[in-house]
């Protein structure tokens, strides 16, 4: 999906960019990866074309959501080391601020990245939380993490994930997201853990009506309080549900190309973003998995505009928009949205 021609892409790379939606685990750099696969013995393919193959969606892929996730099993075994869960999350933010991302919320799944060596749930938390910290103040930009833990995993280990990350709000873990395949499993068993998360101060952001029907919207926003809903784009189904979440001021974290690629929207002229602005729900555009999908924010800003036929003004408003609903602490949030009307000139 990457697009070779970057003189277009200067004016998109040039608007200062807030990203809610970003998984780590989705980020990382082939590079990297092939560094650690050296490193400590991986079992890939040591080049990178081949690499790129297992872990990146190709253009000749099949657009299915199988596919899209298949390329996490192999993500999965490079989580090895404290060194090597640091770096990806290091890179990750750097990765963001190259591309002029002023503030960037990145989710992170605690029990992925544990699972691979088998290390504490505690311990990855605070690598991430801590290098997260450290990456934003040497690139200068503000960075807000997000714990997601998945529905097709244990209640349990979610709610262990939800007490971790409740201790974690004042180093900037803002925020509890629930992921994974909604297509077949249901969201009941976590009711209760988002609730405790809730009354704890953490921040709900829930994946909904991607590979799941606007239904699962309505159910994160009625019964897991979601102020936000990651992906949401089924939401046009169901008009009820449409009126639900304008009523309910819920914010979509829209991911356009991650979308196509995992066979939600048949192509990407086809996407319903710009049907959802007309309908006035409140849309943000986000990348979902960088690596895996080979783009940048710059370049999710590029098929907006040029594919799905947005105009500039609108898009500069989606990302005062994605300022306005992001999960920082409302003083450090004012002065943000103040300077990002600013620098947009909204």
């Amino acid at each position: 999906m990457l697009n070779d021609n970057t003189a277009p892409l200067n004016q998109y790379f040039s608007l200062p960019k807030v990203e809610l939606h970003r998984h780590l685990e989705g980020s990382l750099r082939l590079t990297t990866m092939l560094e650690v696969a050296r490193q400590h013995g991986v079992t890939v393919p040591i080049n990178m074309f081949n690499l790129s193959g297992l872990v990146q969606v190709q253009d000749k892929d099949p657009q299915t959501f199988t596919n899209f996730l298949d390329k996490f099993k192999t993500l999965r075994l490079f989580y090895k080391s404290p060194d090597v869960i640091d770096r990806v999350t290091r890179e990750a933010v750097e990765d963001a601020a190259r591309d002029n991302v002023r503030y960037l919320e990145l989710r992170f799944t605690p029990v992925a990245l544990s699972r691979a060596e088998g290390f504490p749930l505690h311990d990855v938390m605070e690598w991430v939380v801590k290098s997260a910290n450290e990456a934003a103040q040497q690139y200068k930009m503000k960075v807000g993490l997000i714990a997601s833990v998945n529905r097709h995993e244990s209640p349990d280990l979610a709610e262990q994930v939800a007490w971790l990350a409740a201790d974690h709000m004042k180093n900037g873990l803002y925020g509890m997201d629930l992921a994974g395949n909604e297509a077949e499993f249901k969201t009941e068993p976590f009711y209760g853990i988002f609730k405790e998360a809730r009354q704890a101060g953490l921040r709900i952001t829930i994946h909904a009506g991607e590979w799941g029907p606007a239904e699962n919207v309505r159910d994160a926003i009625l019964h897991l309080g979601a102020e936000r809903i990651g992906h949401g784009v089924r939401v046009m189904e169901d008009e009820s549900v449409v009126a639900l979440a304008k009523e309910r001021g819920s914010i979509f974290e829209v991911c356009v190309t991650s979308n196509y690629q995992s066979g939600v929207v048949r192509s990407l002229p086809a996407h319903p973003l710009p049907r959802m602005l007309e309908a006035g729900l409140q849309a943000t555009l986000n990348t979902d998995d960088p690596s895996v999908s080979r783009i940048t924010l710059s370049h999710e800003y590029q098929h907006v505009c040029e594919q799905l036929k947005v105009p500039i003004g609108l898009l500069k408003q989606s990302v005062l928009r994605a300022a306005q609903a992001s999960f920082l602490p409302d003083d450090e949030k004012k002065q943000f949205v103040e300077s990002m009307k600013k620098e947009l000139k909204l």
